[in-house]
């Protein structure tokens, strides 16, 4: 290697350590307010709907809009898209920070969910121009990997830590230095990058997009608790979606290429990734309840108990890229959904007296699984598409992900559900309180010592049997998608 090499060699990797931060953020602001929300219901008194809003809208717009992101900066330029992005994700946090209502707060996260959209998609094609050595280039990509499903686990800690020395405000306020040093950084790391026939941009398909997925997202969210109305929402998704493929199909410069799925390669890494993060997210919204009311362990203590879980996930990632250069990559997925099928199996055979310890080793076996697939998945989705429409493929899985993740949480949530009422014996609770465990616990103060303990004593075994019935099924769909990653990624 000449000396030229090795400064640009140092170059891109101190160029993957200014992408690392902006995605750590974003998927920090996934789950950062879960801690502070009582201190902003308290300081902003915000209605019901508004508090909802408030948590959601982030993730909301993010995956209604990453797909639309990620073909703009093919066409733009993705650094210029990037630091756009920074920019606004930046002075939107400001806002939040300083929000004196919950209209403006609500606003504000909005902008944050459209800003942050720009993060990933940008970073991971400015990733794929940066290393065009394939082992190198993978390595970056699980580097990112850990720092995006990290910042989901740390934000709900980095919040609490946040929280007992400052005000709400603290937890958006952390992105301004980091986006401020993205911005300064940025321009002199980052090479800039685009599609060089500057296609024209798809107005018309942005909004299909954006309307699809909102749809899916909305609908899959609302299945738990309004079944008509969300079945609605999914369906107008869908209904998008089909009229969005397509236009696509007819475009000659499309915003988004849909005939990589008829690549076995792209269809399979795709497929493995979305079900993986179905059962991740599903997982997850469960684990927490299950920690919390089932074991009564407190928010912030349960919050450090899913620590080496993200350790594992680093362990994933590191053996995957390891293997991969001995193992071909299919044979490499397929073993990193059967461990995390394995996991799911451990995690069904969880009771109302399990060990916290047991629980996590069985959860940890799931992230170990997880870390393995993702990095390899993104690799594989991104490396699939052309050169000048990496952007638009890494919108495309960030759009999936973000579809997994609510798909995951409305199914797993509704198995664990249907068998939660049919097992609970609420003894006199009002109809509302009988239908989540939440509510029964939580219901159950009211009544006297006795009653209280047998109610809560059946939520919590009705809650168990729902939990882990929703991992068995889930280990089964994991084990047939790692049979068939096998075969399709030959």
């Amino acid at each position: 290697m000449t000396r030229h090499d090795a400064r640009v060699g140092h170059r891109e990797w101190i160029g993957l350590a200014v992408l690392t931060l902006p995605a750590l953020l974003a998927s920090m602001d996934l789950s950062v307010l879960f801690m502070a929300a009582p201190w902003i219901a308290a300081d902003l008194t915000p209605t019901p709907a508004q508090l909802l809003w408030i948590m959601d809208a982030y993730g909301f717009l993010m995956a209604g809009t990453l797909l639309v992101m990620g073909a703009l900066g093919d066409r733009i330029g993705r650094r210029r898209l990037l630091l756009a992005g920074a920019a606004a994700f930046g002075a939107a946090s400001a806002v939040a920070a300083y929000a004196p209502t919950a209209e403006l707060l609500v606003l504000a996260r909005g902008l944050l969910g459209v800003a942050g959209a720009t993060l990933a998609p940008s970073t991971l094609a400015l990733l794929r121009g940066m290393f065009p050595d394939e082992g190198r280039r993978r390595t970056a990509i699980g580097i990112w990997t850990a720092a995006f499903t990290g910042g989901i686990a740390v934000g709900p800690i980095v919040g609490g830590l946040l929280l007992e020395h400052f005000w709400w405000g603290s937890v958006f306020l952390i992105n301004v230095p980091v986006m401020a040093l993205l911005l300064a950084f940025g321009p002199v790391l980052l090479p800039e990058s685009k599609d060089p026939s500057g296609p024209r941009f798809d107005l018309v398909g942005a909004l299909l997009s954006i309307g699809a997925v909102l749809g899916v997202v909305h609908g899959a969210k609302q299945l738990l608790h309004s079944g008509p109305a969300g079945w609605a929402a999914l369906a107008a998704g869908l209904a998008l979606g089909a009229v969005f493929v397509r236009r696509q199909l007819r475009l000659r410069d499309p915003l988004v290429d849909v005939r990589l799925f008829t690549d076995g390669g792209f269809a399979a890494a795709f497929g493995g990734y979305v079900v993986m993060i179905v059962g991740s997210a599903g997982l997850g919204f469960l684990a927490v309840q299950y920690l919390q009311l089932v074991l009564e362990i407190r928010p912030f203590a349960a919050a450090l108990w899913q620590l080496p879980t993200v350790a594992t996930t680093g362990i994933g990632i590191a053996l995957a890229t390891t293997l991969v250069r001995f193992v071909r990559p299919g044979l490499v997925a397929g073993s990193a959904l059967a461990v995390a099928a394995v996991g799911f199996l451990l995690v069904a055979r969880v009771g109302v007296d399990t060990a916290p310890a047991a629980v996590i080793a069985a959860y940890s076996v799931v992230t170990l699984g997880t870390g393995m697939l993702v990095p390899l998945a993104i690799d594989l989705i991104v490396s699939a598409a052309p050169p000048h429409r990496a952007g638009a493929a890494a919108g495309l899985g960030e759009a999936g992900s973000e579809l997994g993740g609510a798909l995951g949480i409305a199914a797993l949530g509704s198995i664990a559900g249907v068998v939660f009422r049919s097992r609970f014996e609420p003894e006199g609770l009002p109809g509302p309180a009988a239908e989540t465990v939440g509510g029964a616990v939580t219901a159950a103060e009211a009544l006297p010592g006795p009653v209280a303990e047998r109610v809560v004593a059946s939520a919590q075994q009705a809650f168990t049997a729902g939990f882990t019935t929703a991992a068995s099924v889930t280990a089964t769909l994991l084990a047939a998608t790692a049979a068939l990653v096998v075969l399709r990624l030959r």
